[in-house]
């Protein structure tokens, strides 16, 4: 049986090249990176929002809350009753209307002009000095203002200009009234006693006004500013909550003085935590130093590759970090958003993105770990629901792992994200079903977030796994896929170049696919790289028999040893073209290995039979392949099927038994010269792989009926 971990392993190698530079080995540059990371997650743990319940305006509580600290909080509600008490005393002003005042002034007038008894009346007084006169009590009434004892008793206490005020306040009911002698006595008073005015005068236009009644109309801007000054002065009711008072009970509507509440004590326990504390300092530490300690121990006991190479562990831990990135400015987001945002988005989506980089660009398990440490992480550093935003990022995550694992093409990322969306509504509905509720406006949100939320998962995952692949030079099965096409640059020239070479590269391929897939090892890439494996041939594709088509063999003009180095020297070809067409890493590494350090056992015979017969005067490095030996499975099956296709075309008859026979031959021969020392694989795994090649190349090579020919016809005579 095989064992599945030996062959995520396997799996999880191929993705990356196996050559690592100075970059991917430095303990220095390892050092910086862990250091790096543990700074940053220490100022996540360190520096994290406070957790308090989050409560919707108008809705209706579905627990009790009570005060975790002795907090004061601004009591809006209790500043307006007071600011009301305060205005409660203030009256009514009054003032007289710009149009009647206008309308006596004009009545006075014409009273002049119509009756000249005034003149014998006020000798020497002209008509000019009673116009000015009049004109003079018409700006008075204008300014003139009326109210209440206590309005003006208010006023004066507030420091407000009161010397255009009369103390006096209409009867009820009363349209027109006359005022009272005692104002006009005031008004000459206060405002003609400086004037040169003729007393005469003014007591005969005083006579004049005082004979007339008067309506007044409530002066609404002065009452207005009256009272915004009052209130004003009043202080802000700041209300004090101690510790383990009930803020709010189950099935209390929830009021704007509540969400207060629970803000003003969100804020005192952020004071109250002093960051810079060295007791807090330490507990931060101590909590980082745990979950590294988790993660450390996780990976040198499952995954020691992570850790001694820097380019996997810079990978890992720069999905990790960006995905602290996104949960903190998705959190900034919800908490300064208006409208109450925080208290509608309940459920932040966010491990998935991890979860499906990290399955697609490492393994199933790296990523499963990731996301659960990410999930508590997260659970504990983001001021979230918590129960609910642990339930739905570990089912989105999980299920978005189960669907990764076939990913072949960009689009179905969004195939992925849909499906963990459903995880995600499953855990919705539940949550909602076990608090005792079928449908509420809550829910709709909460479906209409997540999918928000899985949306934006696949358009940034789609968008970072090609910046990721780049960088961090990962093949993955996506890139397999488009390597895969036929009018890939090499490709095409490998076709049209050395077409005998391609015919037998596809062969290959098929073979080593359908070996690979048998004992559980990747068939897809078996598949491609096969395809150019023996791109190398392409530079000197006449000096291989499969592109010769019945010209003459032109290793007839050279040497034995000129012949090998021919024939070994296309995989270093095959390389540079490599390099220079940009493929994967793994892809090369299996052109370098293909043949391992096999011997060129055609033109090393002939040396030796040049020789007389005497092996000690041929040195045999010269007609072995540089290497190195195949490293993984996948690479052994493409070396056994490569020299299975090839030597299969020697055979005068395909049958089982000649196919059986000639791949145990070959792969025999293998094994005792060491070239399977390297790989992953089993005899158990070798068995399964011969059968299936002998089967699978049967399959391409059955024959057909023979068709008779046709016998012409009596119109063909």
């Amino acid at each position: 049986m095989r064992d599945r971990s030996t062959d995520l392993q396997n799996d999880n190698e191929l993705k990356f090249s196996r050559e690592q530079g100075f970059f991917d080995k430095s303990r220095l540059v390892r050092f910086f990176v862990g250091l790096s990371f543990a700074l940053c997650l220490f100022s996540l743990v360190h520096f994290r929002e406070v957790r308090v319940e989050t409560l919707e305006l108008n809705n209706v509580s579905p627990t009790f809350i009570v005060a975790q600290i002795d907090f004061d909080f601004y009591d809006e509600e209790a500043t307006i009753i007071l600011k009301q008490e305060a205005v409660r005393d203030i009256g009514k002003i009054y003032l007289i209307s710009e149009k009647q005042v206008h309308q006596r002034l004009v009545d006075f007038d014409n009273a002049l002009l119509a009756d000249q008894k005034w003149r014998e009346e006020l000798q020497g007084v002209s008509f000019d000095e009673m116009y000015g006169a009049s004109k003079e009590v018409e700006k008075v009434l204008l300014q003139l203002r009326f109210t209440d004892p206590r309005t003006l008793y208010r006023m004066n206490e507030e420091g407000l200009p009161t010397g255009n005020y009369q103390l006096y306040s209409p009867l009820s009911g009363v349209q027109e009234d006359f005022f009272p002698k005692q104002i006009w006595q005031n008004i000459r008073n206060q405002y003609f006693s400086s004037k040169s005015y003729t007393p005469s005068v003014l007591d005969f236009v005083f006579r004049f006004f005082e004979s007339k009644m008067w309506k007044i109309d409530e002066d609404i801007p002065a009452q207005r500013n009256l009272r915004r000054i009052v209130q004003s002065k009043v202080p802000d009711k700041i209300t004090h909550v101690s510790a383990g008072n009930r803020i709010i009970d189950k099935g209390e509507k929830v009021t704007a003085r509540h969400i207060a509440m629970l803000q003003a004590m969100k804020t005192s326990i952020g004071e109250s935590r002093n960051l810079w504390s060295p007791l807090t300092l330490l507990g931060s530490a101590l909590l980082t130093s745990l979950l590294l300690a988790i993660g450390y121990f996780y990976f040198r006991t499952n995954h020691p590759q992570v850790l001694t190479s820097n380019r996997k562990l810079c990978l890992l831990l720069a999905v990790i970090v960006l995905t602290f990135s996104l949960a903190k400015i998705s959190e900034a987001f919800l908490l300064t958003a208006k409208g109450h945002v925080t208290e509608a988005i309940r459920y932040p989506i966010i491990v998935p993105i991890a979860a499906i980089i990290l399955c697609n660009l490492m393994n199933p398990g790296i990523a499963t770990f990731a996301s659960g440490l990410l999930t508590i992480i997260l659970w504990i550093t983001l001021a979230v629901d918590r129960q609910g935003f642990i339930l739905i990022n570990l089912a989105a995550a999980f299920v978005a792992i189960l669907s990764t694992r076939t990913l072949r093409r960009r689009k179905e990322i969004f195939v992925v994200c849909f499906k963990a969306w459903l995880a995600a509504l499953a855990v919705i509905f539940s949550l909602q079903f076990y608090a005792g509720v079928l449908w509420s406006p809550t829910v709709l949100i909460d479906v209409i977030s997540s999918a928000a939320f899985m949306i934006a998962t696949a358009v940034l995952v789609v968008g970072l796994l090609p910046l990721l692949e780049s960088g961090f030079r990962i093949m993955t099965d996506v890139t397999l896929m488009e390597y895969m096409d036929p009018n890939n640059d090499l490709l095409r020239r490998l076709t049209i170049e050395a077409p005998g070479t391609y015919q037998h590269s596809v062969l290959v391929g098929n073979l080593a696919e359908a070996a690979a897939l048998a004992i559980g090892a990747n068939g897809l890439f078996c598949r491609v790289s096969s395809l150019y494996h023996d791109i190398g041939k392409m530079t000197t594709s006449q000096y291989f028999t499969e592109n010769q088509l019945g010209e003459m063999n032109i290793h007839q003009l050279l040497t034995p040893q000129e012949s090998a180095q021919v024939i070994m020297a296309h995989v270093t070809e095959g390389v540079v073209l490599a390099r220079e067409a940009g493929l994967p890493e793994p892809i090369i590494d299996i052109i370098k290995e293909h043949h391992g350090t096999t011997l060129v056992y055609y033109f090393y015979r002939k040396q030796v039979e040049k020789m007389g017969g005497n092996k000690g005067l041929v040195d045999e490095a010269e007609f072995r392949y540089a290497g190195p030996k195949p490293r993984s499975k996948e690479s052994a099956i493409i070396m056994i099927a490569d020299s299975f296709e090839a030597a299969s075309r020697s055979l005068e008859r395909l049958d089982e038994k000649s196919l059986t026979e000639l791949v145990e031959r070959l792969v025999r021969e293998k094994v005792e010269d060491g070239q399977f020392d390297q790989c992953l694989l089993t005899f158990e795994e070798l068995a399964t792989v011969k059968k299936t090649l002998v089967k699978t190349l049967l399959a391409a090579g059955h024959s057909r009926v023979k068709y008779p020919s046709r016998e012409p016809s009596m119109s063909d005579e």
